[in-house]
């Protein structure tokens, strides 16, 4: 087992946290209300966090690709992130939630799948 895997956990909590930030944004009161998600007003510390450990999860997610074993779920995750990134670039407010939580529900996935396989090497 690589020292690779021992971040799943960790992207794992951010995936959930992801969606409840995402809810509370661009959630249903904010369809509801016809809200701008970009006039919220997100603090700076949870921006700066947010954005930092999103180029870590890709760096780690890119890392996946040199290690056998975890290629696949690497490839995945890369292939889900990009494609839900083109499609909310895409489409129209209202949507945004909903291809948020496809995605994320699909990478969580993924990611209690690597925990489980890197369980099972041990």
């Amino acid at each position: 087992m690589t020292a690779l895997l021992l971040a799943a956990p960790i992207f794992l909590f951010f995936e959930l946290w992801q969606l409840v930030m995402s809810e509370r944004y661009v959630g249903i009161k904010q369809i509801a209300r016809n809200g701008d998600p970009r006039k919220l007003g997100m603090s700076e510390i949870t921006a700066f966090c947010w954005s930092g450990v999103i180029i870590f999860y890709w760096a780690w997610m890119l890392s996946l690709l040199f290690t056998p074993f975890t290629r696949v779920h690497g490839i995945i995750l890369l292939l889900v992130s990009i494609g839900g990134f083109s499609i909310r670039r895409n489409c129209g407010l209202k949507w945004i939630l909903v291809t948020l939580t496809l995605e994320g529900a699909i990478r969580i996935g993924f990611l209690i799948s690597l925990i489980g396989m890197a369980w099972r090497r041990l």
